[in-house]
């Protein structure tokens, strides 16, 4: 029997500070996939914030310290398409005129995975042991679809999901408005975004809305729930881990939950 992939779960900023289920979810299911899973305390985040906002300095700075944290595994995974390809796409060429960081950024790069990729396309996992009883909707996340490819994985094992039905939202390919420092610098812009996205969500009449990004996620959930629509909204890991059983993402803590 082959050993077990030493696994490191590179948490995200936004699932560590808003949604740690997220992670919780991950880790259950690449352990799930025969992953032996780690989560190492000196990570910190991918730098995306800094590098959107031309802070080039910072963002090497934090990039070597990332590189050096997660050196050793098999795999790195994140459950965030954003965040995944920041370190899979930006950091060997942030780090191109250093040969040594260069060689180890292109290292991490080559071993670092987004969670539902990871799953279908390195693990070949074709279904996981879940229920949902529900209609659900689905939004393709942009550094996830454009970056890394990933379309077609999360449909895969949603389809598998005991009781769950997909129904594809309109445009899902679309950006939701967030965009990492976008919705900052160009907030009406990124609100009318939001606005035609949530329009759409709400007109597959699906009761949930999911997705691989965090960011995307809470965007979208707090206009729904500005606008007064009944969705709820998860990260597409929780639906696949069976972990529904805490509030949608922006309820409150004692709300009910699927």
């Amino acid at each position: 029997m082959s050993e077990a992939p030493r696994v490191a779960l590179f948490v995200t900023c936004l699932v560590d500070l808003f949604r740690p289920s997220v992670g919780f979810a991950a880790v259950k299911l690449m352990q799930d996939a025969g992953c032996t899973v780690e989560v190492p305390e000196a990570q910190t985040c991918c730098g995306q914030p800094a590098y959107n906002s031309g802070d080039r300095k910072d963002t090497i700075a934090i990039a070597k310290q990332v590189i050096a944290a997660f050196e050793g595994y098999d795999h790195v995974v994140a459950p965030s398409g954003s965040c995944a390809g920041m370190i899979m796409k930006h950091y060997p060429e942030l780090l191109a005129d250093d040969p040594d960081w260069e060689t180890r950024a292109t290292d991490l790069a080559g071993r670092t995975h987004e969670l539902i990729s990871f799953l279908t396309d390195v693990l070949k996992v074709e279904n996981v042991a879940a229920a949902f009883d529900g209609t659900v909707t689905y939004h393709d996340s942009c550094s996830g679809l454009r970056e890394l490819g990933i379309h077609d994985q999360p449909r895969q094992l949603l389809d598998g999901v005991d009781g769950l039905h997909l129904r594809e939202l309109e445009d899902a390919n679309v950006c939701c408005g967030f965009g990492g420092t976008f919705c900052v610098k160009y907030p009406d812009i990124s609100n009318r975004m939001v606005s035609n996205k949530t329009e759409q969500i709400v007109a597959t009449g699906a009761e949930t809305l999911l997705a691989g990004d965090m960011g995307c996620l809470m965007n979208m959930a707090g206009k729904l729930q500005r606008e007064g629509a009944n969705v709820r909204v998860r990260h597409v890991a929780e639906v696949l881990a069976g972990m529904t059983d805490t509030p949608a993402i922006g309820e409150p803590s004692d709300g009910s939950a699927n």
